[in-house]
Protein backbone atom coordinates (compact mmCIF):
# COMPACT_ATOMS: atom_id res chain seq x y z
CA UNK A 1 0.00 0.00 0.00
CA UNK A 2 1.39 3.39 -0.99
CA UNK A 3 1.39 6.38 1.35
CA UNK A 4 -1.34 8.03 -0.68
CA UNK A 5 -3.53 4.91 -0.53
CA UNK A 6 -2.91 4.64 3.22
CA UNK A 7 -3.91 8.30 3.78
CA UNK A 8 -7.12 7.78 1.78
CA UNK A 9 -7.85 4.68 3.85
CA UNK A 10 -7.17 6.61 7.08
CA UNK A 11 -9.63 9.35 6.07
CA UNK A 12 -12.24 6.71 5.24
CA UNK A 13 -11.57 4.86 8.51
CA UNK A 14 -11.97 8.03 10.62
CA UNK A 15 -14.98 9.21 8.62
CA UNK A 16 -16.83 5.91 9.02
CA UNK A 17 -16.05 5.44 12.71
CA UNK A 18 -18.72 6.26 15.28
CA UNK A 19 -16.00 6.93 17.88
CA UNK A 20 -12.62 8.70 17.76
CA UNK A 21 -9.88 6.54 16.24
CA UNK A 22 -6.58 6.45 18.15
CA UNK A 23 -3.23 6.81 16.44
CA UNK A 24 -2.22 3.49 18.00
CA UNK A 25 -5.20 1.77 16.34
CA UNK A 26 -4.36 3.34 12.96
CA UNK A 27 -0.67 2.37 13.27
CA UNK A 28 -1.61 -1.23 14.03
CA UNK A 29 -4.24 -1.33 11.26
CA UNK A 30 -1.88 -0.04 8.56
CA UNK A 31 1.28 -1.68 9.95
CA UNK A 32 3.26 1.55 10.32
CA UNK A 33 4.67 3.42 13.29
CA UNK A 34 2.71 5.93 15.32
CA UNK A 35 5.06 8.64 13.97
CA UNK A 36 4.07 7.75 10.38
CA UNK A 37 0.42 8.18 11.37
CA UNK A 38 1.17 11.62 12.85
CA UNK A 39 2.88 12.61 9.58
CA UNK A 40 -0.03 11.18 7.55
CA UNK A 41 -2.53 13.18 9.62
CA UNK A 42 -0.50 16.35 8.94
CA UNK A 43 -0.57 15.62 5.19
CA UNK A 44 -4.30 14.82 5.31
CA UNK A 45 -4.96 18.15 7.04
CA UNK A 46 -2.82 19.96 4.46
CA UNK A 47 -4.96 18.42 1.71
CA UNK A 48 -8.05 20.08 3.17
CA UNK A 49 -9.59 17.54 5.56
CA UNK A 50 -10.49 18.95 8.96
CA UNK A 51 -9.13 16.21 11.23
CA UNK A 52 -9.31 17.03 14.94
CA UNK A 53 -7.05 15.42 17.53
CA UNK A 54 -8.80 14.61 20.79
CA UNK A 55 -7.54 12.85 23.89
CA UNK A 56 -9.41 9.74 22.66
CA UNK A 57 -8.23 9.83 19.05
CA UNK A 58 -8.86 11.46 15.71
CA UNK A 59 -12.23 12.61 14.41
CA UNK A 60 -13.23 14.18 11.12
CA UNK A 61 -14.95 17.52 11.58
CA UNK A 62 -17.49 17.23 8.81
CA UNK A 63 -21.09 18.30 9.00
CA UNK A 64 -23.33 15.28 9.16
CA UNK A 65 -26.41 15.97 7.11
CA UNK A 66 -28.65 14.24 4.65
CA UNK A 67 -30.24 15.76 1.59
CA UNK A 68 -33.13 14.98 -0.71
CA UNK A 69 -34.85 16.62 -3.66
CA UNK A 70 -38.64 16.88 -3.52
CA UNK A 71 -40.85 17.59 -6.53
CA UNK A 72 -43.79 19.67 -5.37
CA UNK A 73 -46.76 21.64 -6.67
CA UNK A 74 -48.84 24.19 -4.79
CA UNK A 75 -50.35 27.64 -5.12
CA UNK A 76 -48.82 30.92 -3.97
CA UNK A 77 -51.22 30.82 -1.02
CA UNK A 78 -49.58 27.57 0.15
CA UNK A 79 -45.98 28.77 -0.21
CA UNK A 80 -45.55 30.00 3.37
CA UNK A 81 -47.20 26.88 4.79
CA UNK A 82 -44.92 24.63 2.74
CA UNK A 83 -41.73 26.39 3.85
CA UNK A 84 -42.76 26.66 7.53
CA UNK A 85 -43.75 23.00 7.59
CA UNK A 86 -40.31 21.98 6.29
CA UNK A 87 -38.31 24.11 8.74
CA UNK A 88 -40.59 23.18 11.66
CA UNK A 89 -39.62 19.54 11.14
CA UNK A 90 -35.90 20.43 11.13
CA UNK A 91 -35.28 20.82 7.42
CA UNK A 92 -33.34 23.47 5.54
CA UNK A 93 -34.68 24.48 2.13
CA UNK A 94 -31.43 24.79 0.19
CA UNK A 95 -32.90 25.94 -3.12
CA UNK A 96 -35.79 26.01 -5.53
CA UNK A 97 -35.42 24.51 -9.02
CA UNK A 98 -37.58 24.30 -12.11
CA UNK A 99 -37.25 22.55 -15.44
CA UNK A 100 -38.60 24.91 -18.06
CA UNK A 101 -39.38 23.45 -21.49
CA UNK A 102 -37.71 26.35 -23.29
CA UNK A 103 -35.14 27.75 -20.84
CA UNK A 104 -34.12 24.43 -19.32
CA UNK A 105 -32.97 23.95 -15.73
CA UNK A 106 -33.13 27.03 -13.52
CA UNK A 107 -32.48 27.27 -9.81
CA UNK A 108 -32.16 29.83 -7.05
CA UNK A 109 -30.49 29.48 -3.68
CA UNK A 110 -32.82 29.94 -0.69
CA UNK A 111 -31.07 28.59 2.44
CA UNK A 112 -34.20 28.87 4.55
CA UNK A 113 -33.85 27.10 7.90
CA UNK A 114 -36.10 29.03 10.28
CA UNK A 115 -39.51 30.68 10.46
CA UNK A 116 -37.74 34.06 10.60
CA UNK A 117 -36.11 33.36 7.24
CA UNK A 118 -39.45 32.15 5.85
CA UNK A 119 -41.02 35.45 6.94
CA UNK A 120 -38.19 37.47 5.35
CA UNK A 121 -38.58 35.52 2.11
CA UNK A 122 -42.36 35.95 2.13
CA UNK A 123 -41.99 39.69 2.75
CA UNK A 124 -39.78 39.95 -0.33
CA UNK A 125 -42.38 38.04 -2.38
CA UNK A 126 -45.33 40.06 -1.03
CA UNK A 127 -43.56 43.38 -1.59
CA UNK A 128 -43.57 42.65 -5.30
CA UNK A 129 -39.78 42.50 -5.64
CA UNK A 130 -40.36 39.34 -7.63
CA UNK A 131 -42.69 36.39 -7.98
CA UNK A 132 -41.93 32.78 -7.10
CA UNK A 133 -39.91 30.86 -9.69
CA UNK A 134 -42.55 28.09 -9.68
CA UNK A 135 -45.04 30.43 -11.36
CA UNK A 136 -43.40 29.99 -14.76
CA UNK A 137 -43.91 26.21 -14.68
CA UNK A 138 -47.56 26.02 -13.57
CA UNK A 139 -46.49 25.74 -9.90
CA UNK A 140 -44.34 22.61 -10.47
CA UNK A 141 -40.94 22.95 -8.84
CA UNK A 142 -38.27 21.12 -6.84
CA UNK A 143 -36.66 21.83 -3.50
CA UNK A 144 -33.38 20.42 -2.28
CA UNK A 145 -33.89 19.95 1.45
CA UNK A 146 -31.19 19.07 3.97
CA UNK A 147 -31.64 17.77 7.51
CA UNK A 148 -29.60 16.14 10.25
CA UNK A 149 -30.66 12.64 9.20
CA UNK A 150 -32.72 10.54 6.82
CA UNK A 151 -35.49 10.08 9.40
CA UNK A 152 -36.13 13.84 9.41
CA UNK A 153 -36.27 13.83 5.60
CA UNK A 154 -38.75 10.94 5.75
CA UNK A 155 -40.96 12.99 8.10
CA UNK A 156 -40.75 15.98 5.74
CA UNK A 157 -41.66 13.77 2.77
CA UNK A 158 -44.65 12.33 4.65
CA UNK A 159 -45.82 15.82 5.60
CA UNK A 160 -45.53 17.08 2.00
CA UNK A 161 -47.52 14.03 0.86
CA UNK A 162 -50.26 14.55 3.50
CA UNK A 163 -50.64 18.21 2.55
CA UNK A 164 -50.91 17.30 -1.13
CA UNK A 165 -47.78 19.21 -2.17
CA UNK A 166 -45.59 16.22 -3.08
CA UNK A 167 -45.58 14.96 -6.66
CA UNK A 168 -44.91 11.22 -6.59
CA UNK A 169 -42.38 9.88 -9.12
Amino acid sequence: MTGSERRNAIVSHIKNSAIPVSGKTLAREYEVSRQVIVQDIALIRASGHDIISTNRGYILNAPKSAGRVFKVNHTDDDLENELCSIVDLGGRVVNVMINHRVYGHMEAELNINSRRKVMEFMEDIRSGKSSPLKNITSNYHYHKVEADNEETLDMIEDMLRRKGYLIEP
